[in-house]
């Protein structure tokens, strides 16, 4: 670990010219070298970094465009490098001393008058498995809070419940990323990986050098879509209802697989009896396609030996998101393509970290190794390790935006948010606005001063992927180190190190007195132990040895699980379970008043609220602002030209992008970006209805209209609203 005093270096140096560490951002976790060397322009000498690609499992040695330029944000000028504390209404610098007395001061008070559940705990898909790991131990024994959940809520939770349900765990991929070209058939049903993980795809291109059958299923036509030898475009929310109807048609077809089924499964039979009230016809013109192409899609994947399903945030975030999985997972069971090579499912990571983040107790349900808050053995033997009494656990808490709304009713009145933007990422974004300047007291760990840190009381500045050392879990399942190769700008703190100095302030500094990342590994292992997501065999020697490992993963003397469920799955009775999806439209109802429906996600330049890659000039170059794709059909309906601003409003809010005429996209369908805030935040209008099962909002489906702003002003300058064509 590089710590300040070592090898004598300033801050924002790096310990070699040359150093081997891992991108921040998408699932794949790439490795990657960058390099450093000095050049004189003008007689201005600067530092020159170059990021490349180094070998390994998951990307081959392949690095996409952000990666390649994750080092420009590590090393911006507006990284805070100083805690800010707020001051007759204004942030300013101050020393960590004063910064943590008024944290720990304001935290007992709090404690002493609201008790512990007064506040709240909001982390983050990006962080290490270590400070992951530690924020709910800290929300658990140095607040003793039940509420903390994290932005993760909002990227997996429909498929990682959903795969609990069905198999008994839920881990990203069930099988190896080496599996891809060895499927004969692979569905990618609201994913769009060529943006979102473009170092994956080879993978795809080599399997259609293979002759692998390619179906993408997503609204838009998108750079994904074009390797497709089939593209269902179906109408956002009915993504249950296609999986449904192709499901109909393997088994009226005979293309289930009746061994596997027979000895590896159960609930079949009801399924059966539901299948014979879908009506492929009706489905069709539900999804918004052709029967004939629901058809050749089912075929394509129930007639071939080896196939794999791969879903992302187009199918699960969704109000019934956790639902729809589980109808595509009805597609994997009943053609047992699950458990050997080229086959599984996989649901496709968004956050670096996703996978580890909710695995270790971040979640408002979960304890560390997939443990439940709600099991008294679980809870008995995390305390164990914890050295605390089950009875002080707190139980269960709620969902991320569940916080939120609680908020703003003031039954939380402080929130510690660390490594999340949430005034961004949340749905009903105006609400959250609201509700955080409700707050007590909110404190912002982070790099940047984001738009939620402009609202902060306190505000610690954070070490950056460059100079914190952690591991992260990669959407395989694969664990892997990324170490510390750069010494850390001016005062900023490992996340880690900051919620142990927060918890001796409380009092609790005995729980939490570790020497440093590999300290809390070594507890993380235990506490894993024997659990679902069982880390114990997983040891910083064997990471630096092998370079990541697969979990779960018991003992030191074990390899890693790669391919999950190859003899049983893990339900008490060792069978995977069939499910009756209902085929309804998940999205909300249109109306004369809002005719489109709005859907949004990511694209190739950006990473999340784009904190982080908006202060890359080489990335914010790419797409300097948001905009909004519209169809030309729709554009001249609504009058609206290509590349003018536009007002796009729900029942909840409304924001301004330009626009871009596009005839890839559905002309009942909006898409934009989910990477900007303030006046372009896409989630001012988003739907905060929450999935039943995993409290995944309904991002993907909010009923809108749109308008150009020259009319809007025309209609608030005495114009009656009237619209006038151009």
């Amino acid at each position: 670990m590089c710590q300040s005093g070592e090898n004598k270096l300033e801050a924002g140096q790096f310990v070699l010219p040359v150093v081997e560490t891992q991108c921040p951002f998408c699932s794949v976790q790439c490795k990657m070298t960058v390099s450093t060397e000095t050049e004189t322009l003008a007689g201005i000498i600067r530092t020159v970094y170059k990021a490349e690609g180094k070998p390994n499992a998951a990307s081959q040695g392949r690095l996409c465009i952000k990666g390649m330029n994750a080092h420009q944000h590590a090393t911006h000028a507006e990284r805070l490098t100083q805690p800010l504390l707020r001051k007759e209404g204004k942030l300013v610098p101050v020393q960590w001393g004063e910064a943590m007395d008024a944290v720990g001061s304001s935290f007992s008070s709090l404690l002493s008058t609201q008790g512990p559940d007064g506040i709240g705990i909001y982390g983050g898909g990006s962080l290490s498995n270590e400070t992951a790991y530690l924020l709910g131990k800290f929300a658990r024994v140095a607040i003793g809070t039940r509420y903390i959940d994290y932005n993760g809520r909002f990227c997996m939770s429909a498929a990682a419940s959903a795969g609990s349900k069905v198999f008994g765990i839920d881990r990203g991929l069930t099988c190896r990323l080496a599996d891809i070209p060895l499927a004969r058939c692979i569905v990618l049903a609201g994913t769009n990986i060529a943006e979102c993980q473009p170092t994956l795809m080879p993978y795809f291109h080599q399997a259609k050098e293979n002759g692998a059958f390619v179906i993408v299923i997503d609204p838009r036509a998108t750079p994904t879509a074009a390797i497709a030898d089939l593209h269902l475009q179906i109408r956002p929310g009915t993504d249950a209802v296609l999986a449904n109807a192709m499901l109909k048609v393997i088994v009226d077809e005979g293309l289930v697989n009746e061994e596997f089924i027979r000895k590896r499964t159960n609930g079949y039979e009801q399924l059966l009896t539901h299948l014979n009230g879908v009506d492929l016809n009706e489905s069709a013109a539900l999804c918004g396609v052709e029967a004939e192409m629901i058809r050749q899609a089912a075929r394509a994947f129930g007639s071939v030996e080896t196939g794999i399903v791969f879903t992302a945030r187009g199918v699960e975030q969704q109000t019934d998101g956790h639902m729809a999985v589980r109808a595509f997972l009805n597609l994997v069971l009943a053609t047992g393509k699950i458990g050997r090579e080229g086959c599984g499912y996989g649901a496709i990571t968004g956050q670096g970290n996703g996978q580890g983040g909710r695995e270790h107790g971040q979640k408002a349900d979960q304890l560390p190794g997939y443990r439940s808050i709600e099991n008294e053995e679980d809870r008995a033997y995390v305390a164990s390790v914890w050295g605390v009494e089950p009875s002080s656990l707190p139980g269960k808490g709620v969902s991320a935006y569940e916080m939120m709304e609680l908020v703003h009713r003031r039954e939380i009145q402080a929130l510690f948010v660390m490594g999340s933007n949430p005034v961004v990422s949340n749905p009903n974004a105006r609400l959250v606005e609201e509700a955080l300047k409700k707050l007590d007291l909110l404190i912002v760990a982070d790099m940047f001063l984001t738009e939620t840190a402009r609202m902060a009381d306190v505000v610690l500045p954070v070490t950056s992927y460059l100079e914190n050392t952690g591991t992260m879990t990669n959407l395989e399942g694969r664990v892997l180190l990324r170490e510390a190769v750069r010494i850390a700008p001016g005062e900023a703190r490992d996340d880690w190190s900051i919620l142990c100095q927060i918890a001796s302030r409380l009092n609790k500094g005995g729980y939490f007195a570790y020497k440093d990342t590999e300290d809390i590994f070594e507890e993380l292992r235990l506490a894993s132990r024997g659990g679902v997501a069982d880390y114990y065999g997983i040891t910083y020697d064997r990471l630096r040895r092998e370079e990541g490992v697969y979990w779960p993963c018991p003992s030191t003397d074990e390899a890693g699980m790669d391919t999950m469920f190859r003899e049983s799955f893990a339900l008490s009775d060792r069978r995977a379970v069939f499910t009756v999806v209902e085929s309804c439209v998940a999205g909300e109802e249109i109306s004369e008043e809002y005719p489109l429906t709005l859907t949004n996600g990511r694209v190739l330049a950006h990473y999340l609220t784009g904190a982080q890659t908006r202060r890359s000039p080489s990335l914010a170059a790419r797409e300097i602002e948001n905009y909004v794709e519209i169809h030309p059909r729709t554009a001249q309906r609504w009058y609206i030209k290509d590349g003018e601003w536009v007002e796009i409003v729900s029942q909840r809010g409304s924001f301004s992008v330009r626009s871009r005429i596009r005839p890839h996209i559905r002309e009942d369908t909006l898409f934009v970006p989910m990477h900007w805030g303030g006046a372009q935040n896409v989630n001012r209008v988003t739907r905060p209805d929450l999935d039943p099962f995993c409290r995944m909002p309904g991002f993907k489906t909010a009923a809108v209209r749109i308008r150009p702003l020259r009319l809007a002003v025309s209609a608030t300058s005495g114009h009656n609203g009237e619209w006038s064509q151009f």
